[in-house]
């Protein structure tokens, strides 16, 4: 399967926007949807496939089974969560070829200090900015396809402030990333602030409903300077809701059908049935009927 190459998708003119899968099916449906690309969040994966919160609990095994489930059920480019690289830069390399053989056509690590966790969530630290610089050059050798498109994400603004987080992005460009994640600025004039100071590089801008950055409309983020716009928590936050409304509505006997979810037949398009029905209708034989001898006597 051959997916466009990550820079191919910036040079557009226009935001690249990022819905997040959970699962297969939710890859499937972005696909569907239109989109010229997806992500693939540490936070919604974790929570949809265990049940737990983005704490530092998942390690590199837990996470690349189910980011190589989501990768397989779509064509499309995916940029995948690589966490804290998962120890130090061993284990980064372990993580970039690893996402790499799955199918991955962007990753970020970011420098927080384990165990990690959600960027805007309360209590995370970060490691010292050497450290991370070696982990992005121990990144940038691991690449077997150089493109592989690298992003560095930096949590520094919430422990050390916005100046920090710029100086660490620009020295984590100069040690070989290709674009910059900075995570969790906390209002409109710090995203003016870091798509000015990093003009003209590839910048992600993570829009989580309820977290501590302001949600922009794509076509001002984009006039802000940031090219890559994810939305990590959109889709699985709906659906928690729409689980717990059903699930509701069942208990109490109340479930109402009309017009609340796809159709039986809408589910069996999603999930491709008529592909798998023509397979079992090429591979189908003949009933070949047994040969009744003749009866003794009986005429040929």
């Amino acid at each position: 399967m051959t997916r466009p190459a990550w820079k191919s998708l910036l040079a557009r003119p226009e935001p690249l926007l990022l819905p997040c899968a959970h699962d297969a099916l939710s890859a499937r449906l972005i696909e569907g949807a239109g989109f010229k690309a997806y992500s693939i969040g540490g936070f919604p994966l974790i929570g949809a496939r265990y049940a737990l919160p983005d704490i530092g609990l998942v390690g590199l095994g837990e996470m690349s089974a189910g980011v190589r489930d989501i990768v397989a059920a779509s064509c499309l480019p995916v940029m995948v969560d690589g966490d804290d690289g998962y120890g130090d830069v061993k284990n980064v390399t372990r993580t970039i070829q690893r996402y790499e053989e799955i199918g991955a056509s962007a990753i970020f690590i970011e420098d927080q200090k384990s165990p990690k966790r959600c960027g805007h969530m309360a209590g995370k630290d970060v490691i010292d900015t050497e450290t991370m610089v070696t982990k992005i050059k121990a990144a940038v050798v691991a690449r077997n396809n150089p493109d592989t498109f690298l992003i560095a994400r930096t949590d520094a603004r919430a422990i050390f402030g916005l100046d920090e987080a710029l100086d660490r992005a620009e020295r984590y460009l100069r040690a070989g990333a290709d674009g910059i994640f900075i995570e969790a600025p906390q209002s409109e004039a710090e995203l003016e602030r870091i798509g000015r100071a990093l003009k003209g590089v590839p910048q992600l801008a993570n829009m989580l409903e309820g977290g501590r950055t302001p949600v922009l409309k794509p076509a001002e983020l984009y006039r802000l300077g940031f090219s890559m716009i994810a939305y990590p928590t959109t889709l699985i936050f709906r659906v928690a809701h729409t689980v717990e409304k059903a699930l509701s509505e069942l208990k109490a006997g109340t479930l109402n059908l009309e017009n609340e979810g796809v159709s039986f037949e809408q589910f069996k398009d999603i999930t491709r049935f008529s592909e798998w029905q023509a397979v079992e209708d090429r591979s189908a034989v003949q009933e070949i009927r047994p040969r009744v001898p003749k009866a003794s006597g009986e005429k040929p």
